[in-house]
């Protein structure tokens, strides 16, 4: 039963990842065309860079359901963790297009700065980003309802450069007011810049947890904290210690070393385990949990760096 619940949780996750990769192709490609007959209209860099922006999403929403239809393949002879960091590519993939969108923006936005160019049809702009902001807002929902529900990675990312949207189209509104009807000409390359530091900005700030997933960084220490709490809740276990943790995809992983009587039957270790591990589990689930028995008494080599103090004893301490 305990397989099948498993099995069902994660073919949800996979319909629902599906489900915000494909609203955010469809969103991509709607905004490109109202984007690209609004650059025609009114010649605005940064309407030019909203537009450029659009279609690199589209490109990243592409890679983006790539990752998560890969993602949600169970684990085979070659993948035996899974193929959760396909998430994580994407995601790494998504931040180098942000990167590459950012720096043409800037480009163009210093030509027109030399050239002192100027904008005109502001109504059809500023119509096109009202469009826009309204869309993308609606996708935007979407994709938090999902990335709450499945802890994506790859979604998030795509979530992020779709929300630096709402601000890139507030922009474009504001660049075009300001040069068609305050008479600033230089507002629109000036607004381009700031679209395209807003942009850079954003692609660091997404690069952080794909990074981490990928370079297994250890779970956040509040996280590391309630699973020692939850261990500690077994008086049959002493000593926990080298607790290492990581995560892929939204698939997590934990193992650790803990002491158990040495006279005890090789049985009787196996039954206690066996109900840490359906605990700890009933606390965080869809986690691999590894626990290694070592005999009381046991003292781990000095020279090994990764041997961690015991985990109940600081506890205590830190109470």
């Amino acid at each position: 039963m305990g397989q099948h619940l498993i099995v069902s949780m994660s073919n949800d996750r996979a319909s629902l990842t599906r489900s915000a990769a494909f609203a955010s192709i469809a969103m991509a490609l709607f905004l490109g065309a109202l984007k690209g007959w609004a650059v025609w209209q009114t010649s605005s860099t940064a309407m030019l860079g909203s537009l450029a922006d659009t279609a690199l999403d589209f490109v990243a929403s592409l890679a983006t359901l790539a990752g998560v239809w890969i993602a949600a393949q169970p684990a085979d002879n070659d993948h035996r963790f899974g193929h959760g960091k396909a998430e994580s590519l994407a995601a790494v993939f998504q931040v180098i297009l942000i990167v590459l969108s950012a720096s043409a923006i800037a480009f163009r936005a210093v030509l027109r700065l030399a050239q002192g160019g100027e904008t005109r049809a502001a109504e059809q702009g500023i119509t096109v980003s009202i469009i826009a902001i309204i869309a993308t807002l609606a996708l935007v929902a979407w994709q938090r309802h999902v990335v709450k529900r499945t802890g994506s990675i790859a979604i998030h990312t795509d979530s992020v450069h779709y929300q630096s949207d709402l601000f890139l189209n507030m922009a474009v509104i504001a660049a075009l007011v300001l040069d068609q009807y305050m008479g600033m000409a230089m507002a629109d390359p000036l607004f381009g810049l700031a679209i395209s530091a807003w942009l850079l900005w954003n692609a660091w700030s997404a690069s952080t947890e794909a990074i981490d997933n990928l370079m297994d960084r250890e779970w956040p220490e509040d996280r590391r904290q309630a699973f020692v709490e939850r261990a500690a809740g077994h008086p049959e276990l002493a000593k926990m210690h080298d607790l290492r943790t990581r995560t892929s995809g939204a698939q997590d992983f934990a193992q650790f070393h803990v002491n158990l009587p040495a006279e005890m039957t090789v049985e009787q270790a196996h039954d206690i385990i066996e109900r840490v591990e359906h605990d700890l589990l009933s606390a965080f689930p869809n986690t691999e949990i590894l626990i290694h028995i070592d005999p009381d008494g046991h003292v781990d080599e000095p020279n090994n760096q990764l041997v961690e103090q015991d985990e109940f004893k600081r506890l205590k301490e830190d109470k």
